[in-house]
């Protein structure tokens, strides 16, 4: 029973870390879509303010393109973060079905235990 209730903190322990790598990688999701989006309104204020919107044009502003730039790397970081969240969500539902199965087996076994016990205390009264 001990070596089980072992298992058992571990396999908590793990969900726990797993749902904490899920939680991480949403912020940081979110995080990078906010400062996305906050370049492209800055990109779209520059562009209105010099009166160019054509990238190529010989005018255009610096500031602009590396705004985009930048921007154009946050998404693609969103994009590659979103293949990681989808393992990191993965990999947590496997460990809480794996907790799951290992605390059902913990409580079958006290549930026969507690029978076992119940069934000596009756045969040793009669």
């Amino acid at each position: 029973m001990k070596s089980r209730d072992g298992l058992i903190r571990l396999k908590r322990f793990q969900v726990r870390e797993k749902r904490r790598q899920v939680a991480q990688i949403e912020a940081m999701i979110a995080e990078f879509e906010r400062m996305a989006k906050d370049l492209n309104d800055q990109v779209v204020a520059e562009q209105e303010r010099s009166g160019i919107r054509d990238i190529a044009h010989f005018a255009y502003p610096t500031f602009a393109k590396a705004a985009i730039q930048r921007r154009d790397n946050l998404l693609a970081s969103v994009e590659e973060l979103r293949g990681q969240l989808a393992a990191a969500v993965l990999e947590c539902t496997e460990a809480e079905e794996e907790l799951d199965k290992i605390e059902a087996i913990a409580e079958r076994d006290q549930e026969r235990a507690a029978g076992e016990i119940a069934e000596a205390r009756s045969v040793g009264a009669h």
